[in-house]
């Protein structure tokens, strides 16, 4: 006999999964498509499946155009014809939702990559959803330290029983965007400051020498040992940017966030919330800092 479903408070939450017939999450790439960027997208995208199972999660790549890596244009194209042939084959009329929803792989905003977006959406004709970047978020903000924690820069958290001798005592977090981006990395910046008890001040790296003088701001203040920590996911750069930056601040620099657990919640957060699904308490995903 099957056991009686558990009741009160101490019950355990019913297994979440994707609502029947919910559109594609498409992940939007942005910068030059390689290898690393694809192995970096497939594993955002996993951990977004493995908390919504029978998530039908894409990648799109703003510059792609290859069956390697297809543009995000072709990949809206293709979800919203798939559909058309399945309501066609179930004998409903080809109508054309549910239309996709583009989650963009940025931390921050970058008004450029963002309109270059929603140009693709629109010429899919796909009707697709865009939604906000992924910060800032606190979630972000522990992604930071334990970037940091990881290259020796900054003492690790409670949850990591080990110290470092090296922390640096001031950090620049290195975004791109523009003043609408270095204005959002810094409410990040103060969710780290709070971790770390250390200054963090937001600097562009596409802004010609705002790192250098975000440097030498922290040093005026006190800070000696600074280290550079990267308010980036990583494709939307160019290779040897963060090692240039970090040469022209005269510090070490932690790696960018990458495909770390939050950065995968969040962007099923951001779907979620596009569509009005509740996601459990317990993943962490609380409202973004705005």
């Amino acid at each position: 006999m099957p056991r009686a479903r558990q009741s009160g408070r101490h019950r355990r939450p019913e297994p979440l999964a994707a609502p029947e017939g919910a559109p594609a999450l498409v992940l939007a790439v942005p910068g030059t498509p390689t290898p690393a960027a694809r192995e970096l997208a497939e594993d955002v995208s996993s951990i977004a499946r493995s908390e919504l199972p029978g998530l039908d999660a894409r990648i799109g790549y703003v510059d792609g155009g290859s069956n390697e890596f297809p543009s995000l244009e072709a990949v809206l194209a293709h979800a919203a014809a798939e559909y058309r042939a399945r309501a066609g084959h179930d004998g409903q009329s080809a109508r054309p939702g549910p239309a996709p929803v583009v989650v963009p792989l940025l931390a921050g905003p970058d008004s450029g990559l963002l309109r270059r977006i929603r140009q693709a959406m629109m010429n899919s004709g796909s009707g697709a959803e865009l939604t906000d970047v992924l910060g800032p978020h606190p979630l972000l903000a522990e992604a930071l330290h334990v970037r940091l924690s990881e290259a020796g820069l900054a003492r690790a958290d409670r949850a990591r029983l080990f110290t470092v001798t090296t922390a640096a005592d001031g950090i620049i977090l290195a975004t791109v965007g523009g003043e609408e981006a270095v204005q959002a990395a810094g409410i990040t910046g103060m969710l780290l400051s709070a971790r770390l008890a250390v200054p963090v001040l937001a600097a562009a790296l596409d802004e010609e020498g705002a790192i250098f003088r975000t440097a030498e701001q922290l040093r005026t203040s006190g800070s000696q040992q600074l280290a550079l920590a990267p308010y980036l996911i990583g494709p939307e750069i160019a290779d040897g940017l963060l090692g240039a930056a970090a040469a022209e601040a005269g510090c070490p620099s932690a790696e960018a966030l990458g495909a770390y657990g939050a950065v995968g919640r969040l962007v099923l957060s951001n779907y979620a919330a596009a569509l009005g699904i509740p996601l459990p308490q317990q993943s962490g995903l609380a409202a973004p800092v705005r």
